[in-house]
């Protein structure tokens, strides 16, 4: 089924059965992109629940007087932000091969929001392994020596304090001890051809996930604490892994790695969707030169 072509319609109203059962529990990787960056988690929620049920996946419904699908999201990116490694798992009622269940709620998901990769969850404790974000900051009319600078002030102090509203009301936070690092990126992939002769930083960070969160946006109001960095615009900020931190490096490990069927079988005959799979898998990231904590 391809995406975009048109389905039918969500049967409103209709569940199935609660279930006591284990059932087959599968986990995702999804990107929201484009556009989609602008949804909150609460549309993508509800766009997955039209989807399962466009595409008839068997997903398990909890008990009780008022069931619910059986999915849950871990650490979502907030809204504004794109993002290539968002996760959540789900249990279905009835066991299916995972690439089928990818294709058709990727079929059945609105443009924007594509789902990359499903695998059965073979070890438990999926949140325990996002231990830390790798995001790409792009700030048009900055200039990279200028970032560098602000970076290189950032990462020299010992506590960068900045104040943000949460669900508790304004808190004050300090975001230095979260921030693993920061460098400053000189390519041009991904700009516009008109764009790669403006002025124009690119940070790559990568962020402890914290209580209270530090996100990429708290950093920068960090750099312009610390040095007066303030983009003329609005920074286009992407997720672009989450995942097990080596501690050592500031690398980030893929988290599905240890659920997918290659790393639970012994050498046999080879499996014509490996390299696919292994393709569009995160890639661990790897440090690049520039400042460091």
């Amino acid at each position: 089924m391809r995406k975009g072509v048109e389905l039918p319609p969500a049967s409103e109203g209709t569940t199935s059965p609660s279930t006591a059962k284990p059932g087959q529990r599968l986990r995702v990787r999804y990107a929201k992109r484009g556009r989609m960056r602008f949804a909150s988690h609460r549309d993508i929620a509800r766009a997955l629940e039209r989807a399962l049920r466009r595409a008839a996946v068997p997903v398990a419904f909890s008990a009780g007087f008022s069931p619910h699908p059986k999915v849950s999201y871990t650490g979502a990116a907030p809204t504004g932000v794109a993002s290539e490694a968002e996760y959540l798992e789900l249990t279905l009622a009835e066991p299916r091969p995972p690439e089928r269940v990818r294709a058709d709620i990727d079929a059945a998901m609105p443009s924007g929001i594509d789902i990359v990769e499903v695998v059965e969850a073979r070890q438990a404790g999926l949140a325990d392994r996002l231990q830390a974000s790798e995001w790409r900051v792009e700030m048009a009319g900055v200039d990279p020596d200028d970032a560098a600078r602000a970076v290189a002030a950032y990462l020299a102090a010992d506590s960068v304090e900045v104040e943000r509203m949460t669900k508790k009301g304004r808190r004050r936070f300090d975001t230095r001890p979260a921030v693993v690092r920061i460098d400053v990126c000189t390519d041009s992939h991904g700009r516009a051809p008109e764009e790669h002769h403006t002025t124009y930083a690119i940070l790559r960070m990568v962020v402890r996930h914290t209580t209270p969160a530090v996100r990429p946006d708290d950093v920068l109001t960090g750099l312009r604490h610390v040095a007066d960095l303030a983009p003329p615009s609005s920074p286009l900020m992407t997720r672009l892994a989450q995942g097990p931190l080596d501690e050592t490096t500031g690398a980030l490990a893929d988290p599905l790695t240890h659920d997918r069927p290659e790393a639970h079988t012994s050498p046999g005959p080879a499996d014509d969707n490996a390299d696919e799979r292994r393709d569009s898998a995160p890639r661990p990231s790897t440090p690049t030169p520039g400042p460091r904590g």
